[in-house]
């Protein structure tokens, strides 16, 4: 997973509500296609007219956002089904960090898992991010100092669990960060192998030997 630092780019605002995991990516998509390939996918009915061209007024179709890394959301983005591709697809979209007054609790917990960082703002500090949203404007967001750099100067601080924090700054998921106590895990295993060995199938197998 790719460590998350800071952050700098333009913020393309996406002002809607309940924005669920299958308008993120419909399903479909995840059934035939990589991770990589997710991305020009992302938000399939919003970005796309009827005859496959794209639609010039979806945000992130208009030159200015096309390429932003930092998407500025409403209420419960990422709500609906338990669906970790969503993430995937914003991440092959090139987005690594989503501002939003709330977020569905799944994918919150998958955007740490995937290096995408969701920042939740109260409603009249995300009005300021979606107000200060201009072509042109560049942000930045720093997860060190749990701040957001707006481009007139000012700063508006975030808050993260601590532990989720350390992992995306280091780059760890649940299963890199539990690599992690490698030594001590090893040093339990060879220590109950010796205290329970009849739970251990390869140290009981040696016992029952004759």
């Amino acid at each position: 997973m790719q460590p998350f630092s800071t952050l700098r780019g333009a913020a393309a605002p996406l002002a809607l509500d309940n924005v669920d995991t299958d308008l993120i990516i419909r399903i479909e998509r995840l059934t035939s296609l990589q991770r990589a390939e997710l991305g020009p996918w992302a938000f399939e009915a919003l970005r796309y007219r009827a005859d496959g061209s794209e639609d010039p007024a979806f945000v992130l179709n208009q030159p200015c956002w096309r390429d932003a890394p930092i998407l500025v959301a409403g209420r419960n983005f990422g709500c609906g089904s338990s669906r970790e591709g969503a993430v995937w697809a914003l991440l092959a979209r090139g987005i690594r960090c989503v501002m939003a007054e709330s977020f569905g609790d799944i994918f919150h917990a998958n955007c740490f898992q995937n290096g995408v960082l969701p920042i939740r703002l109260d409603a009249s500090d995300l009005a300021v991010v979606h107000a200060a949203c201009a072509p042109g404007a560049q942000w930045t967001v720093d997860l060190q100092a749990q701040a957001i750099a707006a481009p007139g100067g000012a700063v508006l601080n975030f808050e993260v669990d601590p532990l989720r924090r350390a992992a995306l700054l280091e780059g760890l998921d649940d299963i890199g960060r539990t690599l992690k106590l490698q030594g001590a895990i090893d040093a339990w295993q060879a220590a109950d192998k010796v205290a329970r060995p009849w739970v251990w199938p390869a140290a009981a197998a040696a016992i029952a030997q004759p």
